[in-house]
C-alpha cells in the first residue's frame, strides 16, 4: 500500500483519505479507529497452560502416553508411573526453556507505543501514535520515531531505516517521499500524511511474518522415526509370541504381561527426556561463552546447520558510516582533508556524516589545528554542504564539505586531475563520497580532498567467515543495499564473489531452479524483510538446515523461521525475542562456539540413541526368541523395569561426557542410526545367547538364571556405552569423570543386590564376577567390529 502511494501526488493522497491539509476532527478520528482500527500490532497470545498441553500432543508423547494407559489397564501401576514421570519430566523442562524467548509481537506493539504530533480540529496535539488513523497530518522532526507510514508534504528528512529495509546508509526523504513506521529521523523536520497504520504497515507486514514464521522440529522427527522402527519390531514380535503360544499350548493370560515388558522395553521413554538434558546442559555451556539459547533444539539444529545467512548491516558491518582512505588533492595530505572535513563539522548536529568525521579525526589522533569558529552553516539540502567560517593563524577561512558535484561547481578542483573518474570509480566501489574545500576571504575556493564514507566491516567479519567455511558451514551474506555495495563488502570479507539480486531469482517460475539459484549465491542484494525469509524457506526446501544472523526488526522473520536464528549482541528487542540464540559479546565469534558445542551435543546425542536401540533391540529380540528355545521367560517383568532404571537413567550421564567436534555439519538419520545399530545388537545377541547357555551349563535354577541374564543385561549395557561414544577405538579417549563415575557406582550397585538377593533372587558374588568379566571380553571384541559398522553406514 505504502508503495502505492509514493507515486500519487500530494492532492491525490488527500482524496483518496477525504482529507485537507488542515487534518481530521476528532469525532473524524474516533470514526476511522472503527474502520481501521488502532495503530498497533493485533497480538496473537496463547494461554501458557495451553503451551504446556502442546508438549502432550506430538507423535513421541501419544506413545509414551498409549503405554501409560496400557500399563494402567493391566494394573502394572509402578510401570505406569515411571513412564508418566518421564512424559512429565520431559514436558517441564521443554516448556521452562521455551519460557525465556519473550513474545516478538508483545515487542513490536511496544515499540509502537510512542508519542506524536497531529493536526486535529485545526490546532496540533500530541497522541499516543496508537490513536493515529489514515488521513491524519503528523509533523516529524529529530529524534523521532516514525509512528505510522507516512507521505510527506512538507519538509525533508534524513531517515534511518536500517532495522526496516537493511540499508546501511541513512536515506534522504523530502516532499512526495514515503518513510516507513518503526525508522529514525536523523536530520530535518517533515510534514505528512498518514497512509497506513497498524498491521498494514510496512513495519506491520513484518509482524505477519514473524507470526507466520516457525521452524519445524526436526528432533521430534528424528525420535519419531527411531521409535516407529522400534514399534514396527515391537509388534512382529508380540504377533509371533501369540502365535507361538498357540501353537504349544501357553496361556494367553502367561504371555500378556511378558508382551507388556517388550512394550516397555521398545519404547525408549527416556530417549526425549535424555535429548532435553543433554540440549539444556549444552545451552547451559554456550551461556558460558555468550550465547543464550532461547529455543531448545537450536543447539541440536547448529550441528546440522550447512549455510549460514549473515545479516550485512550491523552484523557483519558496524552499522556506522566510517571514513575510508582520504584522497588529497595537490598540496593536501591525508590529514589535512580530514583536519577541514573536522573544521566543517558540528558534534552537536548528530549528523552521521559530521559525527563518522569527527571519529576519524579522534581515531586516528590528527594533531588538530586552534581555530576560532566566527559562523557555521549545518547541512541543508537545499545547499547540500556544510560551512564553516573560522580564525585560523590569523586569517579568515571559509571551510565547506558536501556533495562533490555542489564543491565542484562552488571551488577550484584544477589541483585534481581525473576528479570525475576518482568519484565514479568510488561510487562503483559501494562507497558514498563527500568533497571537502577552502578558501581564502573574498577567494575562490579551492579542492582539499575527497573523502569516502563506507559502513565498514567488523575486524573480526573476515576471520569468522573463513573459521565457518573451515567447519563446513557456507555463509551468504543478505542486504538492503545495492549491489555495488555488496560486492564491496564481500570482497573485503572473502565471503564469495557470486552477487545475486534477489528480485531476479524470485523471478524464476521453476521450484528447483528456484533453489539451485539461491544455493549458489554467495551475496544476496537489494533485499527487503519479505526476502529474507524467502531465502530461509527456499533453502528448507533444498534441504538445508539454514541459519540465520540479524540486529534489526527486518530480520525477524527470518531469524524465527530458521533452525538458528541468531540475533547478534546490539540487535533489537524484536529480533533478540524472534532468535533461537542471543549473542552477548560484540562480533561474531562465539557463533563460532555455537556451532562446535552443537556438533559436541551431537555426538553425545547420538551416543545415547545408538547405545539406546542396541539395547531395546538386544532386550525385545533376546527376550522374545530365547522364550521359543527354552520355553521360559529369562528375566522377570520387575528385572526389566529394573533395568530400565540401571540403565536408561544412569546413561542419561552421556550427556555430560568428552567429546570432540565434528569439521562437518552432522544430520541424525534415523534409517543409518537403525542399521548401525541392528548389526551391534546382533552381536551382542550372541553374547546374550551364551551367558543363557552358560547358566544352563552352570545349572542354575530358574531364578538365578533370571538374575543372571539381569546383571548381563545391565553389564553389557553399560559397557556399550563405551563402546559406542568413540567412532575410532574405545580406548581413543577419556569419557568425563561424571559418566565414568555413574557406570562403577551402577556395577558396584547390581553386583550388591545381586549378591545379597536385595530386588532380585540372590547368586554367588562369584557368578557376578563371571558375568561382569565376560561382558567386558565380548565388548572388546565387538569394537573392532563396531568401528567397520559405523563406517560402513556413514556414521
Amino acid at each position: 500500500m505504502s508503495n502505492t502511494f509514493e507515486n500519487k501526488s500530494i492532492q491525490d493522497t488527500l482524496t483518496a483519505f477525504n482529507t485537507t491539509l488542515e487534518g481530521l476532527t476528532e469525532e473524524e478520528a474516533q470514526q476511522r479507529i472503527k474502520k481501521y482500527g488502532y495503530n498497533e500490532v493485533k497480538e496473537k497470545k496463547q494461554s501458557p497452560v495451553i503451551k504446556f498441553l502442546k508438549k502432550f500432543w506430538a507423535p513421541v508423547p501419544w506413545m509414551l502416553e498409549i503405554t501409560t494407559i496400557i500399563t494402567y489397564i493391566l494394573g502394572k501401576y509402578l510401570d505406569m508411573y515411571i513412564i508418566l514421570f518421564l512424559l512429565i519430566f520431559n514436558s517441564v523442562i521443554s516448556f521452562i526453556q521455551e519460557k525465556r524467548a519473550e513474545n516478538a509481537v508483545e515487542l513490536l506493539k511496544q515499540k509502537l507505543n510512542v508519542k506524536t504530533r497531529v493536526l486535529r480540529d485545526k490546532k496540533w496535539k500530541i497522541i499516543e501514535a496508537r490513536l493515529l488513523v489514515p488521513g491524519d497530518i503528523v509533523h516529524i522532526r529529530l529524534g523521532d520515531i516514525v509512528p505510522a507510514d507516512i507521505k510527506i508534504i512538507e519538509g525533508e528528512v534524513l531517515v534511518d531505516q536500517s532495522a526496516l529495509t537493511g540499508e546501511s546508509m541513512p536515506v534522504e526523504k523530502k516532499k512526495q517521499n514515503v518513510i516507513y513506521s518503526g525508522s529514525i529521523i536523523k536530520r530535518g523536520e517533515a510534514t505528512g500524511i498518514v497512509i497506513a497504520t497498524g498491521e498494514k504497515t510496512y513495519f506491520g507486514k513484518t509482524t505477519e511474518l514473524v507470526q507466520t514464521a516457525k521452524a519445524e522440529s526436526h528432533l521430534e522427527k528424528l525420535i519419531f522415526n527411531i521409535v516407529k522402527y522400534l514399534v514396527i519390531l515391537d509388534i512382529a514380535l508380540v504377533i509371533a509370541l501369540f502365535i507361538f503360544s498357540l501353537l504349544v499350548g501357553i496361556k494367553i493370560s502367561t504371555i500378556l504381561p511378558f508382551s507388556l515388558i517388550v512394550l516397555i522395553a521398545s519404547v525408549p521413554v527416556a530417549l526425549p527426556a535424555t535429548f532435553t538434558i543433554a540440549m539444556a546442559l549444552g545451552s547451559q555451556e554456550l551461556a558460558n561463552h555468550g550465547v543464550l539459547v532461547t529455543r531448545l533444539t537450536a543447539s541440536e539444529d547448529a550441528a546440522s546447520m550447512d549455510i549460514l545467512n549473515l545479516d550485512k548491516t550491523g552484523t557483519i558491518t558496524e552499522n556506522r558510516l566510517r571514513v575510508g582512505d582520504p584522497i588529497p588533492a595537490e598540496g593536501f595530505t591525508k590529514e589535512d582533508v580530514v583536519r577541514y572535513a573536522y573544521i566543517a563539522s558540528d558534534e552537536a548536529s548528530q549528523d552521521p556524516i559530521d559525527t563518522a568525521v569527527i571519529s576519524c579525526f579522534r581515531e586516528n589522533r590528527i594533531t588538530p589545528t586552534n581555530f576560532e569558529k566566527i559562523n557555521f552553516t549545518p547541512f541543508d539540502p537545499s545547499i547540500k554542504r556544510t560551512e564553516a567560517t573560522v580564525k585560523l593563524n590569523q586569517k579568515i577561512l571559509k571551510v565547506m564539505k558536501g556533495a562533490p558535484p555542489v564543491i565542484a561547481q562552488l571551488s577550484d578542483t584544477s589541483n585534481m586531475k581525473d576528479y570525475n573518474k576518482i568519484l565514479e570509480n568510488l561510487s562503483e566501489r559501494g562507497y558514498r563520497t563527500i568533497s571537502v574545500a577552502i578558501a581564502e576571504e573574498n577567494q575562490k575556493p579551492k579542492l582539499v580532498g575527497i573523502l569516502p564514507l563506507y559502513d565498514r566491516p567488523r575486524k573480526d567479519s573476515k576471520d569468522f567467515i573463513e573459521e565457518i567455511k573451515k567447519l563446513n558451514v557456507s555463509p551468504k551474506m543478505v542486504t538492503g543495499d545495492n549491489e555495488l555495495i555488496a560486492k564491496e563488502i564481500a570482497k573485503q570479507v572473502d565471503i564469495g564473489d557470486i552477487i545475486c539480486n534477489i528480485n531476479d531469482i524470485k523471478k524464476i517460475l521453476d521450484e528447483n531452479q528456484q533453489i539451485k539459484k539461491v544455493e549458489e549465491c554467495n551475496v544476496f542484494a537489494n533485499v527487503f524483510p519479505e526476502d529474507k525469509y524467502f531465502i530461509v524457506k527456499t533453502l528448507q526446501k533444498g534441504k538445508h538446515y539454514v541459519g540465520m544472523t540479524g540486529d534489526g526488526v527486518n530480520d525477524a522473520p527470518a531469524l524465527k523461521q530458521a533452525e538458528v536464528g541468531i540475533a547478534v549482541a546490539n540487535a533489537t528487542d524484536v529480533a533478540k525475542a524472534s532468535a533461537s540464540m542471543v549473542l552477548t559479546h560484540e562480533g561474531l565469534t562465539d557463533i563460532v562456539e555455537a556451532i562446535k558445542t552443537g556438533r559436541k551435543i551431537y555426538q553425545r546425542m547420538l551416543t545415547y540413541t545408538i547405545n539406546k536401540i542396541i539395547k531395546t533391540l538386544q532386550v525385545v529380540i533376546f527376550l522374545t526368541l530365547s522364550f521359543f528355545i527354552v520355553k521360559f521367560f529369562v528375566t522377570t517383568a520387575f528385572d526389566v523395569i529394573l533395568l530400565l532404571f540401571a540403565n536408561d537413567f544412569v546413561t542419561m550421564s552421556i550427556a555430560t561426557d568428552n567429546v570432540r567436534y565434528s569439521m562437518k555439519p552432522e544430520r541424525l538419520d534415523a534409517g543409518k542410526i537403525v542399521k548401525a545399530s541392528l548389526i551391534l545388537a546382533i552381536l551382542i545377541l550372541v553374547e546374550s545367547f551364551f551367558s543363557l547357555w552358560l547358566g544352563i551349563f552352570l545349572k542354575l535354577s530358574l531364578n538365578q538364571i533370571q538374575t543372571f541374564i539381569f546383571d548381563m543385561l545391565v553389564f553389557s549395557g553399560q559397557f556399550t556405552v563405551y563402546m559406542v561414544r568413540e567412532r575410532k577405538s574405545m580406548w581413543s579417549s577419556k569419557p568425563s569423570k561424571f559418566l565414568l563415575t555413574s557406570s562403577i557406582a551402577d556395577i558396584i550397585f547390581i553386583s550388591t543386590i545381586s549378591a545379597l538377593g536385595i530386588l532380585v533372587y540372590p547368586i554367588p558374588i562369584q557368578y557376578v564376577i563371571m558375568i561382569l568379566a565376560i561382558s567386558f571380553a565380548f565388548t572388546v571384541i565387538f569394537d573392532h567390529i563396531k568401528s567397520i559398522s559405523f563406517k560402513t553406514v556413514g556414521i
